[in-house]
């Protein structure tokens, strides 16, 4: 005998709240998110840290369809003040689209979203960052409504947007031209198709078992809309940067393994055998043919023309179509084993690296910008501005006890939530360890910001927790509260505190070195002298 209420609500847990407020409260928090991204945007009013790479690469993508080499690169200072300058005439024009032609080392789609906001807003720093603030508080709502289908709770939901909103690396990230933030929202993005997808496929099967003779296998699902829509922007996050393909793999696996889990929680007798034979073909297409197709696609400009690195247009077009197409891709392919083999060997020392072990406690953050300007007030006669790209610290440590607290969380009671948070975080963090060991590669803590979102993710979770069930007692349910209130306001606080040195406010140098919360946080960039009141010399490595 069927017994359908409980199969229904057991597969598809009703929302909480209303439906109106599920897109009201993301919205105001993801409006608050903005403000915070886009206020002073345009500050400072020169190139930051990498942004002399990217914006000049995506100034090239939108002029000719390709990167090409610059007139100035980033030890030729008067290049960039032409650019701040909105003087666009920074290329060379040379009568060999060889000698032109540049060598970059990341797929161009990060590029192309930094041209889309130079291409409405011109060469300036308004321009080259538009789009990463956008898709900055874009994934704020995102996360936020993510959440809330995890959770089934608007103010969890909020909870979670807020404190994307108010992460530190995140927020410097959002405001610079870097490709990273761009790598972090397609992952994200992705996620979300495939957590509404999971609901998506528990309701067909709800529908089938309420109304359908019961198979051993199942059904087939048909088509699905959100998992092809991960399957692009999964595709479009490895067309960012190549470490989206560990994203990739892992939402495939869990794909699968949430395909299963439904198809045995809905209690038939083959559900492994059912997945295998039934779903797992048409995954192959969503995580494998489409994501290809959608980083193929983001290289149209160099198979168009004539002036991308290695293109060998002149032999592609020496003889028929069909040898066109087969040069053009070996060619392709050459360039792509070029640019890994380039990422394998890339072992210089730089003063900001650090090992993926040092990441979640930030030994070492990346100083984006420091200049101690001249004749500006602020109250001393040393005056600093600085962006410092680091996490929150109450927040990323916070999240080190979610995740801890998930881990077992997850081995007691095999929740999905925290298995997918889990998976996700291993495989965004895990893989940096070969590259360190093996190949001793020059690495970042920002190439963390993809798993920040699933670092909030686990406070949300654990938040949940915190807060308890419905029919708790109210004595419980206030001291969840208060907590998780709590919790939120020390975030708030420590952001604020911290907000003059992401967003290059002029403050003085002993206001600076005061949020320098670690010596190692300090590196030879500044080469800062504390004040006479304070009595230890920062680090110089």
């Amino acid at each position: 005998m069927k017994n359908w209420g409980v199969s229904a609500h057991r597969l598809v847990p009703p929302m909480q709240g209303s439906p109106l407020w599920g897109w009201l409260g993301p919205i105001a928090v993801a409006l608050f998110g903005g403000f915070l991204r886009f206020y002073r945007l345009a500050e400072p009013k020169a190139v930051v840290f990498d942004e002399t790479f990217y914006i000049k690469d995506a100034y090239s993508l939108l002029k000719y369809g390709v990167e090409r080499t610059m007139l100035g690169d980033a030890k030729n200072p008067i290049a960039d003040k032409r650019l701040i300058a909105g003087n666009l005439d920074i290329f060379k024009q040379c009568p060999n689209f060889d000698d032109c032609a540049s060598y970059v080392a990341h797929p161009p789609l990060g590029k192309w979203m930094i041209g889309l906001g130079e291409w409405i807003f011109g060469m300036n720093p308004f321009g080259w960052r538009f789009v990463a603030a956008l898709v900055g508080t874009l994934s704020i709502l995102m996360l936020a409504r993510i959440a809330r289908r995890m959770t089934r709770s608007t103010l969890l939901g909020c909870l979670g947007g807020l404190l994307l909103s108010l992460d530190g690396l995140h927020f410097v990230l959002s405001r610079t031209a870097l490709l990273d933030i761009f790598l972090m929202f397609w992952v994200l993005a992705g996620f979300g198709c495939l957590v509404v997808d999971r609901d998506r496929v528990r309701e067909r099967l709800v529908a089938w078992y309420a109304s359908s003779p019961i198979t051993a296998m199942g059904p087939r699902l048909g088509l699905r809309p959100w998992r092809i829509a991960a399957g692009v922007c999964l595709g479009a996050a490895c067309a960012v940067k190549w470490s989206g393909i560990f994203f990739l793999v892992a939402f495939a696996l869990l794909s699968l393994f949430w395909d299963m889990g439904a198809r045995r929680a809905i209690g038939l007798r083959q559900p492994y055998r059912g997945t295998f034979s039934l779903d797992l073909p048409s995954g192959f297409a969503a995580f494998a043919l489409i994501p290809g197709a959608t980083f193929l696609l983001s290289w149209t400009g160099w198979f168009v023309t004539d002036a991308g690195y290695g293109r060998n247009w002149e032999q592609a077009t020496s003889a028929g179509p069909m040898f066109f197409v087969i040069d053009s891709i070996r060619s392709w392919l050459k360039y792509q084993l070029d640019v890994l083999g380039y990422h394998s060997g890339l072992d210089a020392y730089h003063p900001y690296m650090s090992q993926p072990w040092s990441w979640p406690v930030q030994f070492r953050p990346v100083t984006f910008y420091y200049v101690e300007p001249k004749n500006v007030p602020c109250g001393a006669e040393r005056c600093a501005q600085a962006i410092i790209g680091v996490g929150t610290p109450a927040l990323w440590y916070a999240s080190i006890l979610a995740l801890l607290a998930l881990i077992v969380w997850y081995v007691a009671n095999r929740d999905w939530r925290a298995g997918a948070v889990l998976l996700t975080y291993a495989a965004g963090w895990i893989p940096w360890f070969y590259f360190a060991l093996a190949d001793h590669r020059t690495m970042y803590l920002f190439y963390m910001i993809p798993l920040v979102p699933f670092m909030v993710l686990a406070c949300v979770l654990v938040a949940g927790l915190a807060l308890g069930k419905a029919d708790d007692p109210p004595v419980r349910r206030a001291m969840g509260a208060a907590a998780v209130g709590a919790f939120a306001l020390v975030v708030l606080i420590n952001f604020w505190w911290l907000y003059p040195v992401l967003s290059a406010d002029t403050i003085t140098f002993a206001d600076w070195w005061s949020r320098m919360l670690s010596r190692s946080w300090v590196t030879p960039a500044p080469t800062p002298k504390p004040p006479p009141s304070v009595s230890v010399t920062p680090s110089a490595t």
